[in-house]
């Protein structure tokens, strides 16, 4: 009975910080926290530090980029393939949001390239939905495939120290060798899917309808939005180059365990070597672009990463009193249950993204209790994907932004809500990257 108590409280304070944004989030675990222990006399768990430091390291990182020009470059290159092969936009347009996840490991890289992909799809007479709700759905998608995003940082600093069948621990280069192809394979079959969704513009009636009054007209179609106007000096470029370079050392430290110094007879731990090369990254790009500091912190790439550090640290962190206090019940209960179905795992983190809207924060929150309960590694690697299920309501800023940014009215909220421009793409592309996934480690023999 008290764990059911229990349980109800930290649900309402999830669904509650949710609907207040993720900053309240974490705001609000720690209001969790304290019921736990002052209300029921639960023992504290652990703050995951280990995984807040690698988080910072990579949001800094990131944001001294943003804030370098070198962003700006990446989407400029991006909007000149688009606009090269305009025919292809919805197929084109996911695959290039993906990458620039991929590149700067956040999926806010979206609301710029937004604008531009309605343009060139409007202009070329596809459907605006098409592209829009595909590359929405991909830029997300694409969390899990960059080295330096926070849920993949997260997810290895978490997973070190426990070893899979194969008696090794999952290193950053294996999770990215299931979650890249993956991914790529999802957005493939979201963009095929997509090609065929709606109406064609000109069999629509109520498009057609909205084009009779001039001034519709003006506005759905409007003026060019492109960035490519834009001459962007060398030290733009020289920060990209900087920041790339990084994550190439980064992926080639994990791949080759020896390049790593030797301590207490082990390789040093991906952990640390993120966290190095991040700052270092950040701080070269600061001296060589002379980045002012206030532009660093004022910039989204560090609001936004900041905001997900403080719910992770809530969350995370009332979630492991809760259940750590009722670990062995748990393990008892649920422990062969997801050992004899793994799906089991996956669909559990698909729901806790979606309550919590964040991914990082749903992986700090599943992840230590599935480990807990005798998940393997493996495992949770090989369903990476399936921590992105905020696609199943249309509440997420990128969803709403696609909304926006579309002005001919076809990506929207259904009259049901839950019928809207993002589900379908959503299941099918988490769905097939999990699938993928769980397919891969089983032929890397890992699960």
């Amino acid at each position: 009975m008290e764990f059911t108590i229990q349980l109800i409280i930290v649900l309402a304070v999830l669904f509650l910080g949710a609907r207040k944004g993720g900053l309240a989030l974490g705001l609000f675990g720690g209001i969790g926290v304290v019921i736990l222990i002052f209300g029921f006399g639960m023992e504290p768990g652990n703050p995951p530090i280990k995984v807040m430091l690698v988080m910072l390291a990579v949001i800094t990182a990131g944001a001294t980029l943003q804030a370098s020009g070198g962003l700006d470059v990446m989407l400029q290159l991006a909007e000149k393939l688009l606009r090269k092969h305009p025919k292809h936009v919805t197929f084109l347009g996911p695959l290039t949001t993906l990458t620039l996840t991929f590149l700067c490991g956040t999926g806010h890289v979206v609301y710029t390239m937004l604008p531009i992909i309605y343009d060139i799809a409007i202009k070329k007479g596809v459907r605006p939905e098409r592209p829009m709700a595909a590359s929405t759905i991909a830029a997300q998608m694409g969390i899990v495939t960059s080295p330096v995003s926070v849920a993949v940082v997260s997810l290895v600093a978490m997973l070190s120290g426990h070893a899979m069948i194969n008696g090794k621990e999952l290193d950053l280069v294996q999770l990215l060798s299931i979650t890249i192809p993956g991914a790529i394979c999802g957005v493939l079959v979201v963009g095929f899917w997509s090609m065929y969704r709606g109406k064609n513009l000109e069999d629509d009636a109520e498009f057609q309808e909205k084009l009779k009054d001039p001034e519709m007209k003006r506005y759905i179609y409007g003026e060019e939005k492109t960035l490519l106007n834009n001459k962007l000096p060398q030290t733009h470029w020289n920060a990209m180059w900087i920041f790339l370079g990084a994550i190439a050392v980064v992926a080639i430290l994990g791949a080759f365990p020896e390049l790593r110094p030797i301590i207490n007879e082990k390789p040093l731990s991906m952990v640390y070597v993120i966290q190095m090369f991040m700052l270092s990254a950040g701080a070269i790009i600061f001296v060589v672009a002379k980045v002012k500091p206030s532009d660093i912190s004022s910039n989204e790439v560090f609001k936004s990463g900041m905001v997900a550090l403080i719910a992770v640290y809530g969350v995370a962190w009332m979630t492991k009193t809760m259940f750590g206090g009722h670990i062995g019940d748990i393990k008892e209960v649920l422990g062969g249950f997801v050992a004899q179905y793994p799906w089991a795992y996956a669909i559990v983190l698909i729901l806790v993204s979606k309550l919590v809207n964040s991914q990082g924060a749903a992986l700090a929150a599943i992840v230590p209790i599935a480990l807990s309960v005798g998940v393997d590694p493996g495992v949770i690697a090989a369903f990476a994907a399936a921590c992105y299920g905020y696609y199943i309501l249309p509440t997420y800023p990128s969803d709403l932004a696609a909304i926006s940014f579309d002005r001919s009215g076809t990506t929207r909220i259904g009259k049901y809500v839950i019928n809207h421009s993002f589900i379908i793409p959503g299941i099918l592309g988490v769905g097939t990257a999990s699938t993928v996934g769980f397919i891969l480690a089983k032929l890397y023999g890992i699960i």
